[in-house]
């Protein structure tokens, strides 16, 4: 096994691995530099669909770190390219910020709030009662219920935020329909990562915060993972999990000095 240092790929999470929120993880802007510097393929992988990568890319460089908006792919993104090998060109009703509505867009797809084939949820500060409503009712009409990703919750400057399941939850509980999720831990979204970064699984690391999300989407599309702590997992919640990552860190900085 190589070490981490020497792989040519690496995946990485956004959130709880490169910024909390608005703010810089200790050492992220220095480990982006390295992969520059050492001319490695890798690609920023976020559950959230809230931003696209042209929004994300401006939000690092805001940051201080200068990437291409091609090294970004949201759950949005996985989604609308599932959907359009479903069921192309048909409307949507979605619940969720530009990142999804214009992934969608881009996809083919056109908003209908009357007779959708999909209700697509993602991340959202502006959820409301409305949009619920709404949604039951469409789901309850035939439409599909499709969620970006399957994280209860996000980390932010703040602290613990909720995200695409936790907005999902009382749709599926109105409806007793289950969603079906698109984003990390789907393999859907890791296989589609390997394409676009064009390295070989054993080539490859897959960088998360989350056991169980990019830690368990690594280990099901035999990629190898590390684990950071700095956002949500922490040290001792490693004993509520039948599975492990292959390397702990204390954050993704930490591989430049490895051995």
């Amino acid at each position: 096994m190589k070490s981490l240092r020497e792989k040519t790929g690496y995946i990485c999470d956004m959130d709880g691995v490169i910024y909390h929120g608005d703010r810089l993880v200790e050492g992220a802007s220095d480990f982006v530099q390295w992969l520059k510097d050492n001319g490695k393929k890798f690609l920023f992988l976020t559950n959230s669909s809230a931003k696209s990568p042209k929004e994300l890319r401006q939000k690092l460089a805001r940051m201080g770190i200068d990437v291409a908006t091609e090294s970004f792919y949201t759950s949005a993104q996985a989604t609308a390219s599932f959907l359009a090998e479903q069921n192309p060109n048909v409307g949507v009703y979605a619940l969720g910020e530009s990142g999804l509505i214009n992934a969608l867009h881009d996809a083919g797809f056109y908003i209908d709030n009357v007779n959708p084939e999909y209700v697509v949820v993602g991340e959202s500060r502006t959820y409301n009662f409305e949009q619920i409503e709404l949604a039951v009712h469409l789901v309850l009409n035939g439409a599909k219920l499709i969620g970006t990703n399957s994280d209860l919750t996000g980390p932010s400057e703040k602290g613990i935020v909720p995200a695409c399941r936790a907005l999902v939850a009382p749709i599926e509980l109105a409806t007793d329909r289950k969603a079906y999720f698109i984003g990390k831990p789907n393999p859907l979204m890791m296989r589609h990562a390997i394409k676009r970064i064009g390295c070989q699984r054993k080539e490859t690391l897959i960088i998360g915060d989350r056991m169980d999300t990019d830690i368990i989407a690594g280990i099901e599309s035999e990629i190898e993972t590390a684990l950071v702590l700095s956002g949500i997992t922490k040290r001792e919640d490693l004993a509520l999990f039948p599975y492990r990552p292959d390397h702990i860190l204390e954050k993704a900085a930490d591989i430049i000095n490895l051995d």
